[in-house]
């Protein structure tokens, strides 16, 4: 159900943003309806959202008995209903019903932040002309980001040089060594690889869209080709400037003993290394999908949404698979130390049990 912008100009602190970032966030919000006795959330409850109640009336009932209202259209109403997780109390529809608008928390965060450093007036990249900031709210939607902390959004826009292309100028090319990230302010891109000993196109990128980043994560030759279709611009990290803001936090590692658990409780296990080197040895229940075939057969194996768990020989290719598959929206870690940490582990349990 959409939502009217002049709604979230009620709401703190959605009504001190630019009118542009209001009409992004309406286009992102979910908004649901609830009738008496409903439960909008229960304490303890685990979730990634911004909750507001922009209609009727919940009680909020906290584990030691404590009972607090919030009623919409109030100025205790205009806050969001806590964005403590794990939520810290239940809270029931009391009236009628009840209308609550809900937004990606992490997005939320990313997007005030942009606002506000945008305002200076030594800032470069915002554009006033409508539509022109498309490019960072879509920036700023994308999976592969989800795990960007905040504060290194302005390390990443102070960072960006700004490069204007020409219709069909080669980026990058299959083959090439790793040197910058790019992301797409204007324009759009085809990008190509060489499949049964010819190129095929196999995405179409657009305002926003990112490129460059497996290399740089796997530090391996570039793996496709991008040319520009449109004219327009792109915005450039060199790759000391994407090691330095992006790679370290967009990669969630985890040893090999929290692994296993994760494993244990139903995470999947990827093995990203080419079928030569699956074949010859790999970790007992992984499914085996090369980095470079990623995209194409992820969704069809592992539904997205899915937590996974990547990991290779060492941990370059898994850096560069989590960032893939964040931005195919799975919930990804990878394994630190790579194969030869879990088999150590594996045989230490063996002689254990033994």
């Amino acid at each position: 159900m959409p939502i009217a912008v002049a709604e979230l100009s009620k709401l703190f602190p959605l009504d001190a943003l630019r009118p542009e970032t209001r009409e992004q966030l309406a286009r992102e919000a979910a908004v649901s309806d609830y009738r008496r006795g409903e439960a909008v959330f229960r304490a303890g409850d685990i979730d990634e959202e911004t909750v507001y109640l922009i209609e009727g009336e919940l009680r909020c009932e906290y584990p030691d008995g404590r009972v607090v209202a919030h009623v919409a259209g109030t100025g205790h109403g205009r806050y969001s209903l806590n964005d403590a997780v794990p939520r810290r109390f239940t809270a029931i529809v009391v009236g009628q019903k009840a209308k609550v608008l809900r937004l990606e928390r992490r997005y939320v965060e990313k997007v005030i932040t942009w606002d506000q450093l945008s305002r200076d007036p030594s800032y470069r990249f915002r554009d006033s002309s409508a539509g022109a900031n498309a490019w960072v709210f879509r920036l700023l939607r994308s999976h592969a980001f989800i795990k960007l902390p905040t504060g290194n959004l302005e390390k990443m826009f102070q960072r960006f040089v700004e490069v204007p292309v020409k219709a069909s100028e080669v980026i990058m090319r299959e083959g090439d060594a790793p040197d910058n990230f790019y992301v797409i302010r204007e324009g759009t891109a085809a990008v190509s690889k060489v499949l049964d000993g010819a190129p095929q196109v196999v995405a179409y990128l657009r305002e926003g869209d990112i490129f460059g980043e497996d290399a740089l994560l796997a530090n391996a030759p570039r793996n496709a080709t991008v040319r520009m279709l449109q004219g327009g611009q792109l915005m450039k990290l060199s790759r000391e400037d994407f090691e330095a803001v992006l790679k370290p936090p967009l990669v969630s590692w985890v040893l090999p003993a929290e692994a296993s658990r994760l494993v244990k409780e139903g995470t999947r296990l990827i093995d990203v290394r080419m079928p030569e080197e699956f074949a010859q040895r790999a970790i007992h229940g992984a499914v085996n999908v090369p980095l470079y075939r990623l995209r194409e057969e992820m969704p069809s194996l592992v539904p997205p949404g899915s937590r996974v768990l990547v990991y290779c020989n060492t941990g370059e290719r898994s850096a560069a698979a989590a960032f893939v598959l964040n931005g195919l929206g799975y919930t990804v870690h990878a394994l630190h130390g790579g194969l030869s940490a879990m088999l150590r582990l594996q045989a230490s349990a063996d002689a254990s049990a033994a």
